[in-house]
């Protein structure tokens, strides 16, 4: 009987552990003009969770600052992506460390900004490759 019990509560606990490892999901999908983004990374499980899906999104972005000598994750940052003619496609603010853009093959200009402090970087996407942008603040 005690046998049978501690089996049972093994199953259990093995069964809550693996669905809050299964079922961590990545934030709800927004869209800025058009354009499907979801942006957090809040926790552990959504962290990975996002990771995890980064590799079906053309862009993620991994956003962080330096503060008393290491580098932590930030969220607040706005981020405005620009196309070759210099025109906004791209406007939202970053609920977590990480967002992922759902964006079309092309060439683009991204232009981060955090605490007043703006960082531009280019990115080329293709259809076949999956793009990490990590983007520090001092």
């Amino acid at each position: 009987m005690h046998m049978n019990y501690f089996i049972k509560s093994l199953l259990t606990a093995t069964y809550c552990i693996f669905c809050s490892v299964v079922f961590a999901q990545i934030p709800d999908t927004q869209y800025s003009q058009g354009i499907s983004y979801v942006s957090g990374g809040v926790g552990e499980g959504e962290s990975q969770a996002i990771l995890d899906e980064a590799q079906r999104w053309p862009l993620l972005l991994e956003l962080s600052q330096l503060e008393r000598g290491r580098g932590v994750w930030i969220f607040g940052a706005t981020i405005q992506i620009l196309n070759t003619q210099n025109q906004i496609i791209f406007d939202a603010q970053a609920n977590g460390p990480y967002i992922l853009i759902n964006l079309p093959v092309g060439n683009y200009q991204i232009a981060a900004t955090y605490q007043g402090v703006v960082q531009k970087k280019s990115v080329n996407i293709k259809s076949t490759a999956s793009h990490k942008i990590n983007l520090f603040w001092q």
